[in-house]
């Protein structure tokens, strides 16, 4: 599956250790040497990606009780947020398993998007197509001892919103992806009721987050309480450039191509020229924030836009935010002997305070932690750009991800149910600092392992048009 596998590089060494591929050299050219060394890694990468599917029908399936309309856990147990089910992880995995053949997937896709359906319908205040950042999915204990026994659907049909943590806001990234996983459903499926409601996300963002500040673009969101909140984030607005097209081309009504503009001019006045990169955003409409700068917007410009002017992006995340873990550096987490290769989440990761806790309660952070999400973001934008060079970088980054998954976050459970071994990617190799104030921690998850998925699978989440 991996894309330098149409060209891998044969170098004298690897002739020499393998008698199969200087057989194969002599006698039956060099397309059947590829091949023959290209089997053994097509093997192993399908074994993984297996093993991650595991993981999303085992968070998927945590509650049985609960009943089909259900979204999957994000993290598992151990991290500490019970039996919440983010939205953009929801999304996310909807994406995951629409990348991978076959009907059980498609079908599973099709159960998480009816249940964001069912969010958007169902809310317990608001009917105008809002989705909140996070839902319970099963009973869980507080800290306490008291208990919460209902999961996604309350006994009077509500759904059950993220309380217990303050995940009760709107935000416009997490509108976009599920707009996006709903648009592609009613691509593949061609279910209406999928498409009528990435129309209402849509809608709703229009309606709630269009700004004319300076900067113009669409802001964060709302709270809880439906306050609007007014900074601007690159990444919502790149999320919403791929919403925006795909409603274009699906509903044809040039009004979303007209959005679509908007949302990608403010990306375009994030571009620094001179560094190479985007910056994150602005809190006021008036003023760019120049720090942190984040690996998302880098990548996600890519993905969403193809943009060849400003593709460097890929090459400022790949130099810049660049980070080797292993146990030899300070708070990290990684076991002994072993050692992982990606970027982190921004400039502000780099320079962390190790001698301080993430946040309370949470441990130090390790400037070096691998952010696994993001290392299969700029994995798949590479693999999209395919300049020289480009796969095999991609190739190790993956790779990388591959041995996290067979080797950190071993014992995590889900819903109190251990996972299939080796399955699901934790989302950072040690805690790491995001500098946004939080922090990401060696957790099983589901949106670090559905983007391990879409990478591997070379399926682009962000193609609009």
């Amino acid at each position: 599956m991996s894309a330098d596998r149409r060209n891998p590089r044969i170098t004298r060494r690897t002739l020499i250790g393998t008698g199969t591929a200087v057989a194969a050299l002599s006698v039956l050219g060099t397309g059947v040497a590829r091949a023959t060394i290209a089997a053994p890694r097509a093997t192993a990468r399908a074994g993984a990606c297996a093993r991650g599917y595991a993981f999303l029908d085992a968070a998927m399936d945590s509650y049985p009780g609960q009943g089909t309309t259900r979204l999957a856990q994000s993290y598992t147990d151990q991290a500490g947020l019970f039996s919440t089910a983010f939205t953009y992880d929801n999304a996310l995995a909807v994406l995951g398993y629409l990348a991978h053949p076959g009907p059980a997937s498609r079908a599973r896709a099709m159960t998480l998007g009816d249940a964001l359906l069912y969010a958007q319908a169902h809310d317990p205040q608001f009917d105008d197509g809002r989705l909140r950042q996070a839902y319970n999915v099963g009973p869980y204990v507080f800290y306490d001892g008291s208990s919460q026994p209902d999961g996604f659907v309350h006994a009077d049909g509500t759904v059950n919103v993220g309380t217990q943590f303050g995940f009760t806001g709107t935000a416009v990234g997490d509108m976009a992806w599920a707009g996006i996983a709903l648009a592609a459903l009613a691509e593949r499926t061609g279910a209406r009721r999928f498409l009528a409601g990435a129309v209402r996300i849509g809608t709703w963002v229009e309606n709630n987050a269009r700004t004319d500040q300076p900067l113009g673009g669409y802001t964060f969101g709302v709270d809880g309480a439906g306050n609007k909140l007014p900074y601007s984030g690159t990444e919502h607005n790149i999320d919403l450039t791929c919403l925006f097209g795909r409603l274009a081309r699906l509903t044809g009504n040039g009004v979303w191509l007209n959005r679509r503009r908007r949302a990608a001019a403010f990306v375009s006045r994030m571009w620094e020229s001179s560094g190479g990169f985007f910056y994150t955003g602005t809190n006021d409409g008036v003023t760019i924030n120049t720090s942190p700068i984040p690996e998302d917007t880098q990548t996600w410009s890519y993905l969403a836009l193809h943009d060849r002017r400003r593709a460097r992006s890929l090459d400022w995340a790949a130099a810049n935010l660049k980070v080797l873990d292993d146990a030899s550096r300070p708070n990290s987490t990684v076991p002994s002997g072993q050692a992982y290769e990606g970027v982190t989440f921004s400039s502000a990761s780099l320079v962390a305070n190790e001698d301080v806790p993430i946040a309370q309660f949470q441990p130090r952070p390790d400037r070096n932690g691998v952010w696994f999400e993001g290392t299969a973001h700029l994995a798949l934008a590479l693999r999209e750009r395919h300049t020289p060079g480009d796969a095999q970088r991609a190739e190790r980054l993956i790779a990388s991800i591959e041995r996290a998954q067979d080797n950190l976050g071993q014992g995590q459970t889900v819903g109190g149910t251990a996972l299939p071994a080796r399955s699901g990617v934790v989302s950072a190799s040690s805690p790491l600092d995001t500098g946004f104030g939080f922090g990401y921690y060696p957790y099983r998850h589901l949106g670090a392992t559905a983007w391990y998925l879409l990478a591997a699978a070379r399926a682009n989440p962000l193609r609009g048009l």
